[in-house]
């Protein structure tokens, strides 16, 4: 059972620390927490964490893309690392939609800007932008037809979609690829945090076409 970060931090919170000895405490004898009353608390913090994550919004987010992000796409769950790891292993294709690093302000014209490695889960392709709110009819046009080619039009195909933790441009690109018909869209909210968190393979990649 996975426990969201936030109720991770509510239950260390409330977790009781075990008490020194006391002169009339048996051999060997510790004070542990009591297991039903750990139970209750982890029952706590994991109804606090699903209370915490935003409810879907009707449409695309917008703006402040950095923010907590639901619990679920279209209703169904997002996946956690176990379940990710297991469509990488299956050959389940992935999508990382992090967008391109914005050109630092107060740059001069002239001045060319490259963009640093980018670092992704091993054998995914990069869509830069896609998960904005709107895109430009050029961007919806290079998602629709990156799609159609990684997917050789197999609208079945198990895609999974990912940018960063937290991160709402995952979540709009995602809901996106529903709307152009694929089946079988899945969600991976952790992201590229939670697949190195566990040791997990990455590779730099370029973006998809360039």
């Amino acid at each position: 059972m996975t426990v969201p970060p936030l109720a991770r931090a509510f239950l260390t919170t409330l977790t009781p620390r075990p008490q020194p000895l006391t002169p009339h405490a048996g051999r060997g004898s510790r004070s542990r927490p009591a297991p039903k009353r750990l139970s209750v608390l982890l029952l706590l913090a994991m109804a606090w964490g699903a209370v915490a994550a935003p409810a879907e919004p009707p449409s695309y987010r917008l703006d402040d893309y950095l923010a907590p992000v639901p619990a679920t796409l279209k209703g169904q769950p997002a996946l956690d690392v176990a379940q990710a790891k297991a469509l990488w292993e299956s050959g389940a294709l992935f999508l990382d939609v992090l967008p391109h690093a914005p050109r630092p302000q107060g740059l001069a014209p002239d001045t060319v800007f490259i963009d640093k490695p980018h670092v992704s889960i091993k054998g995914a392709f990069w869509l830069p932008e896609v998960g904005r709110g709107e895109l430009s009819a050029h961007t919806d046009t290079y998602f629709r037809q990156s799609l159609s080619a990684l997917t050789a039009g197999d609208f079945s195909r198990k895609i999974v979609v990912f940018c960063k933790r937290d991160c709402w441009m995952s979540w709009n690109a995602a809901r996106r690829a529903q709307v152009f018909g694929y089946r079988n869209i899945l969600w991976f909210s952790d992201g590229i945090e939670g697949w190195r968190d566990a040791g997990l393979p990455t590779e730099t990649i370029k973006p998809y076409g360039s």
